[in-house]
């Protein structure tokens, strides 16, 4: 059931320079219906969230926010793991598939349906893998996922998408290295340094990164993970003991203080570079993104839009950091599929916090 600034810059790296990962509207299309808008989600929710999954184990297919009334809702394959949801405060909803037999669908897929320009993840909601294949995935190769799909029955859901799903050097504020252009995440600590937290399909560009093209470093790569994860941090070098904020691109930020795993069906912004700020939902978690140079796991896909340069961006509600931008596909106006890398997986491999 996992789903998973500004500093002196407003940390969000944006690669352009060349830009890694344009953007994929089509030029000249016809602007797309806004999406339905995600619903808010409470501390008390991401703690029960937590909680229940801790618990329940494979007992769940996982959970989603009702968008109608913003109720957690967990979904239970039996009973007795209804009334423990009920007696936790959340709203249970038995399904037929819990969250092993949804795992093992995307074993098949990643056995026999690994091609480029595809995604799946489990939307809880629907209880189902929902299989994304974008405008490069050939007449041939769709024809392959759909016979793969069509042996596992209404467990997949596929959705053809318009654009091509790429990894985009993206997020808040912009940051620079080795001739390209991204967007930080967040800044971060481990109590004694301070960092700042953007894609690894950027750190592992660079090993120093400036807040100007061609300016002075401010800070040098301590970590970086691409492909299978998506996250890498940079320490500061300059002396910086920057905010612990995010750019809200209209002359005010959002104070960052906490950390969470994202929940289907939440609202969710996004402060990247180029696009600024745009918002949306959460739509899957656990998702499998097959991107041209390699696979990564367990992201969460979003329609908080992008474009190219908004890689390692900030995805966010509220106060509460939620993930890294990782790439998009058939972004145009507010339409589209966006994917972040969780963040709390990355603030756990490097050892630091947001704050």
């Amino acid at each position: 059931m996992r789903r998973t600034l500004r500093a002196r810059i407003c940390l969000s790296v944006l690669l352009t320079l060349p830009a890694l990962g344009l953007g994929a509207g089509t030029a000249g299309a016809a602007p797309e219906p806004t999406p339905e808008p995600g619903v808010t989600a409470s501390a008390t929710q991401y703690a029960l969230d937590t909680r229940l999954e801790r618990s329940l184990g494979e007992n769940t297919g996982g959970s989603y926010l009702d968008p109608a009334t913003g109720e957690l809702v967990v979904t239970v394959t039996d009973a007795a793991a209804a009334e423990e949801v009920r007696a936790q405060g959340a709203r249970a909803e038995i399904v037929e598939r819990d969250t092993a037999q949804l795992q093992d669908v995307m074993a098949v897929l990643e056995s026999r349906a690994k091609i480029t320009g595809t995604s799946w993840g489990i939307d809880p909601s629907v209880n189902q893998v929902v299989v994304e294949a974008d405008q490069s995935v050939s007449a041939r190769s769709l024809a392959r996922l759909k016979a793969v799909a069509a042996v596992l029955g209404d467990a997949v859901r596929i959705d053809r998408v318009p654009g091509v799903l790429t990894r985009e050097v993206l997020g808040g504020d912009a940051i620079y290295g080795g001739g390209y252009r991204c967007s930080a995440a967040f800044n971060a600590t481990d109590g004694t340094d301070y960092f700042f937290l953007s894609a690894g399909h950027c750190t592992n560009l660079a090993t120093s990164w400036s807040a100007t093209s061609g300016g002075p470093s401010i800070g040098t790569v301590e970590g970086s993970t691409f492909p299978t994860a998506d996250h890498g941090v940079v320490r500061y070098t300059d002396g910086s003991q920057p905010p612990g904020t995010v750019n809200l691109y209209n002359g005010s930020s959002a104070d960052i203080t906490s950390s969470a795993d994202a929940i289907v069906g939440q609202a969710i912004q996004k402060s990247g570079s180029t696009t600024r700020l745009t918002s949306g939902r959460v739509t899957a978690v656990n998702v499998t993104v097959n991107y041209s140079d390699g696979p990564v796991y367990g992201m969460v896909r979003t329609t908080a839009c992008s474009a190219g340069g908004d890689s390692g961006g900030a995805h966010f509600s509220g106060s509460t950091a939620l993930g890294i931008h990782s790439g998009s596909s058939g972004c145009s106006g507010t339409a589209g599929s966006a994917i972040h890398q969780p963040v709390n997986e990355a603030l756990g491999a490097y050892g630091v916090n947001v704050y």
